[in-house]
């Protein structure tokens, strides 16, 4: 019994101790913070709220630059024809009228069939452009064969060439089979990009080769270790690359007006800018149109933000 007493304080001790010395370190803790939020403060000096009001200022007006001109489109297209000839192009419209959205789906200018084009043309490109991207870019970064560093960097060089200095050679090879048709529209930038690829190949190159090891220890093959890690690993930086492809097919001008300038086959940028006459420039219906063109992107932009934000998180690790 007294053995057991004897023990029983002793335990009372150490639990005591351990007691004053978690009081202890919780208060050192306290008071660190209060030193280093007391030194945050203190370090807060007028200049360096003047450099922070400086940035955002600077951040405020570049952001007020780029919202500008699609409020403006906005509100253009929200005026009548005569009020927006009348008054002051920066003047809010009153009263506000959508005469112009219903009349781009009228019968006279039937804006649904270059929704339909332009979406179904966007879909297989970024489809095509997407897959065959991921193909060629893994097998650059991975696969070893002859030639491979040639390939890809005269791959790469004809980013160095206009795009306008190969319309010419393309009109020549795909005029006689595809003139006003579908193929014509898409098949020229079907099979991927070379941004795209670069792009891809050296997101690629940065996954560690340690984990590739390791599933091929596992056995796992060339298609099992791209489509289950290469990809998932790099899900920011495809995110980023599918709104670029989206983006620039979905406000591509120069070649399907070239190749396929019958209405039937005309995408969103042709048939707006075939609302604009010599002698009139239908600014009204134009900026509905610039609009309705515009609504998808920011939709999709809201979509995967956080997705761009993540790559260029991750680009900057790098």
């Amino acid at each position: 019994m007294p053995n057991e007493t004897k023990t029983m304080n002793q335990s009372r001790k150490n639990n005591d101790g351990t007691s004053a010395a978690h009081g202890t370190s919780s208060t050192g803790v306290a008071s660190t913070v209060s030193i280093t939020h007391l030194r945050t403060n203190k370090h807060r000096t007028p200049s360096w709220w003047f450099s922070v009001i400086l940035t955002y200022l600077f951040l405020a007006a570049g952001a007020a630059v780029m919202a500008v001109p699609f409020l403006f489109s906005f509100m253009t297209s929200l005026k009548t024809k005569k009020q927006f000839d009348t008054t002051d192009p920066l003047t809010l419209p009153h009263p506000l009228t959508f005469d112009n959205y219903t009349a781009l789906f009228g019968d006279k200018y039937d804006f649904i069939v270059p929704i339909a084009v332009t979406v179904q043309v966007v879909l297989v490109l970024t489809i095509g452009q997407m897959v065959f991207s991921v193909l060629a870019a893994y097998a650059f970064a991975r696969l070893r064969f002859p030639g491979r560093e040639v390939i890809f960097w005269m791959y790469v060089a004809t980013l160095m060439v206009p795009p306008i200095v190969t319309m010419i050679p393309l009109y020549s090879m795909l005029a006689p089979m595809g003139r006003n048709t579908f193929i014509g529209l898409v098949l020229p930038f079907m099979l991927g990009s070379p941004y795209a690829i670069f792009l891809l190949r050296q997101n690629f190159q940065a996954v560690p080769q340690e984990i590739l090891d390791a599933a091929k220890i596992d056995g796992a093959g060339q298609w099992r270790t791209l489509w289950s890690i290469v990809l998932p690993m790099n899900r920011p930086i495809l995110a980023t690359l599918l709104l670029i492809t989206v983006v620039t097919q979905w406000n591509n001008f120069l070649w399907p007006s070239i190749i396929a300038p019958t209405p039937e086959w005309n995408v969103l940028t042709v048939a707006t800018s075939a609302l604009q006459t010599q002698f009139d420039g239908n600014w009204t219906l134009v900026m509905a149109a610039t609009t309705i063109a515009l609504a998808p992107l920011i939709i999709l932009f809201l979509i995967f933000n956080k997705q761009i934000v993540q790559s260029l998180g991750i680009s900057g690790l790098k």
